[in-house]
């Protein structure tokens, strides 16, 4: 009887909470005839994302070093997801977004004079390094700094006056599963994902009063071109380590993620492994809705003890490499 008691006041509290969530939350925005600009558009998750936005009705422009590539990523979103061609529409101009901040910033007022203000900028350039601490050169570490971090700053130093004096915006940075933990040999690609955990809170608490929301997604492997290379160069450690957590296909990563940001969540994960990292590691992040607090204290402390788990998986897993190596030099030396 008692039980039965306790059950209904713990349901109907939740319940309370799912309906009280929205009050406190952003108001989502429309994506129809807004304008989505997204970096690192021409493959992969950006060219996903453009895909998901206009979708939704909105037009995209791409940023992307190759113009090859942007050409062709131009030709099949118009054929395949523009709705109607006079009120959508697709360009792209190619930059490297990592280089010099002027160049940044020209391409993106040359795109708001074609399409208008941006409404929602979608970081998504970035690029990987696998190996170990000991043999990645220094200037891989500069390298993924300068892709995966300063692209995104430049990008969004480039937009956010204009979005302040609007009030209205979303910006999102595609961050990794990889930028929540860190892992045998994304010494260099961990820390640069890290830094836009920094950047996002920080930039969250100043925009936030001019009803700017940013989001900071955390995609696991992701099937797509860069995914393929990255595949080539990880150590065996880190294969087997990622392989936990699945392979995801780009579209529903995008999906996840402008959701996400239409809402003005901070947090976009994707799969349960996702959702148990955001909440060990929500830390100081900022929350949009009671019910995401509440899931987050009830259900740090259990995930952090299943994680132990995960942990303790991921060393047996290097120390059995190590293992591995070791016999291959010493078979080799008695051959």
């Amino acid at each position: 009887m008692w039980l039965w008691a306790i059950v209904g006041v713990i349901t109907l509290f939740l319940i309370i909470l799912y309906f009280l969530s929205p009050l406190i939350g952003p108001t989502p925005i429309k994506l129809e005839n807004a304008h989505v600009l997204v970096t690192g558009g021409s493959s992969g998750i950006g060219k996903a994302t453009a895909a998901e936005s206009l979708k939704r009705g909105a037009s995209v422009t791409l940023l992307a070093r190759n113009q090859a590539k942007l050409s062709d990523a131009k030709q099949y979103l118009e054929k395949k997801f523009v709705k109607d061609p006079t009120k959508q529409k697709v360009q792209c101009i190619s930059v490297d977004l990592s280089r010099e901040y002027g160049a940044v910033e020209k391409a993106i007022r040359q795109a708001e004079e074609n399409l208008g203000p941006v409404d929602v900028l979608v970081n998504s350039a970035g690029t990987s390094g696998c190996g170990s601490f000991e043999d990645l050169p220094v200037d891989e570490f500069k390298r993924l700094m300068d892709i995966n971090y300063l692209g995104c700053v430049y990008a969004t130093k480039a937009l956010i006056k204009q979005m302040k004096q609007r009030q209205h915006g979303r910006i999102i940075f595609v961050s990794s599963q990889a930028g929540q933990l860190g892992l045998f040999g994304f010494s260099a690609y961990s820390a640069s994902k890290f830094a836009l955990r920094g950047l996002a809170e920080a930039l969250q608490m100043e925009l936030k009063p001019y009803n700017v929301y940013v989001t900071l997604a955390f995609p696991p492997d992701t099937d797509t071109p860069g995914f393929a290379t990255e595949l080539a160069t990880k150590p065996k450690e880190t294969k087997l380590i990622s392989e936990t957590a699945g392979l995801f296909q780009a579209s529903y990563v995008a999906k996840k993620m402008m959701k996400d940001s239409i809402r003005g969540k901070f947090l976009s994960y994707m799969g349960m492994d996702g959702y148990m990292l955001s909440c060990i590691t929500c830390g100081m992040a900022p929350v949009v809705s009671i019910m995401e607090a509440t899931q987050q204290v009830l259900l740090m402390s259990v995930f952090r003890a299943i994680s132990l788990f995960y942990l303790d998986s991921f060393d047996r897993i290097v120390k059995q490499c190590k293992k591995e190596r070791e016999a291959s030099v010493v078979e080799k030396k008695t051959d």
